[in-house]
């Protein structure tokens, strides 16, 4: 077993674990421990939420849920001789969940709380639970589904640069300001009050929470990205922006599907993350590196059967775009969402479905004007019935009035 570089407890809140723990992107926010190339060892992270979620049968806590305090990240960690202009080489050699905490928990976010893909035609808070067995899950409030994880950190990063920081802030500033009413908002600009930035203490982390990088997108040093198959196995580039590189990771996974779709689409949970890590000297410039570089595992579910929903870049009121990607992709989501609903599903049990298991999203056609084509391939097997058409027509497999759990 590898040495616990971070040791996180679950039954104390973030803010009394900013040893190990910050929540924004900042590049003065000091190092936990500093290891050298070649070095492995693990990492323990809680959940993206901080703990708000409790395995139960109310969605209250979605509802209510505080997102200017969320992705409390573990690091940051250093690199002996990593320099800017490198590029940070992480493999993750194991993914897996905490003893202490075998469960975990899908989110449909209210609209003005974030919302998801779909929020216009759900837009109120729901939540799925769901039990681990080993690398299976499985949920009392989604029946007749079951499938193995493809575990993974939704967010992990480096540290940015002070430029680099300020590019991010005046960028999205200039988004916001052109809706700054709209609900949600456009990007999630900084924000002091819930900052949790590490090891800093008085006025600098007052001075720097005001800056400091929310993180929610994806960025240049990496972050959000939400890819699920960065399971054990995979490899990852990232770019050096400060002396000693500053990696921090969370966020992890047990199931996602490509886009995670609902916000909260995953299967969140807190859990723990082996790490090594190597530098390539230079490597930013030797490789025209602007985003992180990923390299996948061979390992991930074998599924040998799917359906593929195809949708096209016009909308669902019928107005005709021009090679919309993000207006196919959603349109592909609902088809499968409509086709689910005939087995006994509710819309919002299709629709985390659709963000929790391990479905697959493709841009599979984007010159053919004026559609583009996005496809969303649904495994068959992680039904425990036949989801396939035939001349007969769908049987109601889904049966009790079962449901996500709801506000009250």
């Amino acid at each position: 077993m590898l040495e616990t570089l971070i040791k996180v407890d679950l039954n104390k809140s973030p803010e009394e674990q900013s040893d190990v723990l910050h929540n924004r992107w900042h590049p003065d926010i000091p190092l936990v421990a500093m290891v050298k190339p070649g070095a492995e060892f693990r990492v323990e992270c809680i959940d993206w939420t901080g703990g708000q979620i409790e395995n139960d049968d109310s969605a209250n806590d979605i509802r209510d849920v505080d997102l200017t305090k969320v992705h409390y990240l573990s690091g940051p960690i250093g690199v002996e001789g990593a320099e800017p202009g490198d590029l940070l080489v992480v493999d993750i050699l194991d993914v897996g969940t905490l003893a202490e905490s075998q469960w975990g928990f899908t989110g449909l976010f209210a609209k003005e709380n974030g919302g998801g893909f779909l929020t216009e035609h759900y837009p109120e808070a729901r939540k799925a639970c769901w039990d681990f067995s080993g690398i299976y899950a499985s949920s009392r409030h989604i029946p007749n589904v079951s499938f193995p994880g493809i575990m993974h950190p939704g967010l992990i990063g480096c540290l940015p640069s002070k430029e680099l920081l300020a590019e991010w802030n005046t960028r999205e500033a200039a988004l916001v300001v052109t809706d700054p009413d709209r609900v949600p908002p456009l990007a999630a600009l900084p924000y002091a009050p819930t900052a949790v930035m590490g090891q800093m203490k008085g006025a600098a982390a007052e001075a720097a929470a005001k800056e400091g990088a929310r993180t929610v997108p994806p960025r240049e040093h990496g972050g959000n990205c939400d890819i699920k198959d960065l399971t054990k196995g995979s490899r990852v580039y990232f770019p050096v922006y400060v002396k000693g590189a500053g990696l921090s990771m969370g966020d992890i996974h047990f199931s996602q599907g490509d886009g995670e779709i609902t916000f909260c689409g995953a299967i969140e949970m807190a859990g723990y993350l082996d790490i090594r890590v190597n530098l390539i000297k230079g490597g930013v410039k030797k490789y025209g590196v602007t985003n992180p570089i990923f390299k996948p595992s061979n390992l991930s579910p074998k599924f040998d059967d799917y359906l593929i929903f195809e949708g096209i870049s016009v909308d669902e009121d019928g107005k005709q775009c021009y090679l919309d990607a993000h207006v196919a992709y959603r349109r592909a989501c609902l088809n499968a969402i409509e086709y689910m609903k005939k087995f006994g599903y509710t819309g919002e049990q299709a629709y985390a479905i659709l963000g929790a298991a391990p479905v697959q999203g493709h841009i599979s056609g984007i010159v053919d004007i004026p559609n583009a084509c996005a496809t969303l391939w649904l495994p068959t097997g992680i039904f425990d019935f036949d989801i396939r058409p035939n001349a007969d027509g769908p049987v109601i497999a889904v049966k009790g009035g079962k449901d996500l759990a709801v506000v009250s």
